[in-house]
């Protein structure tokens, strides 16, 4: 439990130094994201190995890691234009998100969250930190707490619009590994390419 805490100590310290406004001004906060995903997915690694038994790369788990992505990006354009409707903040909150991918090269962003980010978050977040409480409490303890920090870890950005998306995708993912752990692929799949349509090919 201590290697635990420690990695979910690491990863707050680390997306609060990326998205606080009073930090993030000082990194590159796509190679230190990158980096930071990697680091914790390594740990993860060798906290916990064996993850990738979990991961079954078929046709059925492709499909559906594709459809998982279109269903939530779809969610969230309609979350989008309800917010923006019911909050004078919102947009303006969604607009400073994206204002972190200018100056860099879609594509270069696109194969960072397609192949490194998307999947090491979920190597970490899902893989690791749900399943390891999971096994030490039970399921639905393991998804709740694990979905929680998920959120949580993004409240240093003090941007509400942001933590809320968190908490979104972290349910659905969260919920899917919960009772389908054996779509791990397709949980992986779904979050990178959600990453990469949501930031890069259609930005809500």
């Amino acid at each position: 439990m201590k290697k635990l805490v420690f990695t979910i100590i690491l990863a707050a310290v680390l997306w609060t130094i990326m998205f606080s406004p009073w930090t993030a001004p000082a990194v590159n906060f796509w190679w230190m994201m990158t980096g930071s995903a990697l680091t914790l997915s390594v740990f993860a690694t060798l906290f916990r190995p064996g993850w990738w038994k979990d991961v079954k790369w078929n046709l059925s788990n492709i499909l559906l890691g594709i459809g998982i992505a279109v269903v939530l990006w779809g969610f969230f354009w309609v979350g989008d234009k309800v917010s923006t409707w019911i909050f004078d903040f919102a947009r303006p909150q969604v607009d400073s998100i994206y204002g972190m991918k200018e100056g860099e090269s879609p594509w270069l962003l696109a194969a960072l969250m397609l192949f490194l980010i998307g999947p090491a978050e979920e190597i970490f977040w899902r893989g690791y930190v749900q399943r390891t409480l999971s096994d030490r409490w039970n399921p639905n303890a393991g998804f709740i707490v694990a979905t929680s920090l998920y959120a949580l870890v993004h409240a240093g950005s003090c941007n509400f619009m942001l933590l809320m998306a968190a908490l979104v995708a972290g349910v659905v993912w969260g919920a899917l590994y919960r009772f389908f752990p054996n779509r791990f692929a397709a949980i992986i799949l779904s979050h990178a390419l959600w990453d990469v349509a949501v930031f890069i090919f259609f930005p809500i």
